[in-house]
């Protein structure tokens, strides 16, 4: 039986796919976007990418005054409140989440926590490229007592990066995974992550990195692995 994988709709959304089918030819993956997705299809995935994109609202994490204290415009508020009910869905059924970038602030705002509505205004640069068209490059650190570290199972790596907006505060139940040099949260998890099911979440984009990397190659296979104890477990 082929797996099923779900993966919220962005402009880049091909690029999820053709990362996922070069694992695994035979997944089944299927576009949740908001107006045309149900919540049965939602249960139906066997795991779920939150894929990356506009700026969460800051209404999700109570911070309104964000809008025009950082001239904030880039939303997507249909995409907000369906994101919303496919992370309460993925929850409830215990389903895989492989969060990206947006996916990663999203959840972490799901959760109670709270983002930083603009890097360069907190004089964090690097975290994006003046080429919209290219991302950043830094290096990552791995907290070594997590479990994204022993998905990857390097310390230290090198990823891209194409973001402006990132956590502050980390979401109950939830901790930090991996951080940039100069402080930036950059992959969060379960703080109880061997007994709740697969919820990593990143903030680089491993859909547009070489799979030998393994910060790309060794994620996309863990969550895949975690994608078929799902549905043996079903």
């Amino acid at each position: 039986m082929s797996l099923t994988i779900g993966i919220t709709h962005c402009d880049e959304w091909a690029n999820y796919e053709r990362w996922l089918k070069s694992f695994d030819a035979g997944l089944h993956v299927i576009r949740l976007k908001a107006g045309e997705s149900t919540i049965e299809q939602i249960k139906q995935c066997d795991g779920i990418i939150l894929s990356g994109g506009e700026d969460v609202h800051p209404s999700y994490y109570n911070k309104p005054e964000y809008i025009n204290q950082f001239n904030l415009s880039d939303f997507n508020q249909a995409r907000d409140e369906f994101e919303f009910s496919v992370l309460k869905t993925v929850i409830k059924n215990n389903i895989p989440l492989l969060g990206i970038c947006r996916g990663l602030q999203f959840t972490n705002a799901y959760f109670g926590g709270t983002l930083i509505p603009d890097l360069p205004s907190n004089n964090k640069t690097g975290h994006s490229s003046k080429d919209n068209k290219k991302d950043a490059v830094h290096s990552v650190r791995v907290v070594k007592e997590s479990k994204l570290f022993e998905i990857i199972s390097e310390e230290r790596g090198s990823i891209n990066s194409h973001h402006h907006q990132a956590a502050d505060t980390i979401g109950k139940g939830l901790k930090a995974s991996a951080f940039s040099e100069d402080g930036v949260v950059e992959g969060i998890e379960r703080e109880d992550a061997d007994n709740n099911a697969f919820l990593t979440l990143v903030q680089w984009h491993p859909e547009r990195m070489d799979a030998t990397n393994p910060f790309s190659g060794r994620l996309r296979e863990a969550f895949m692995k975690a994608c078929k104890r799902n549905i043996v477990k079903i």
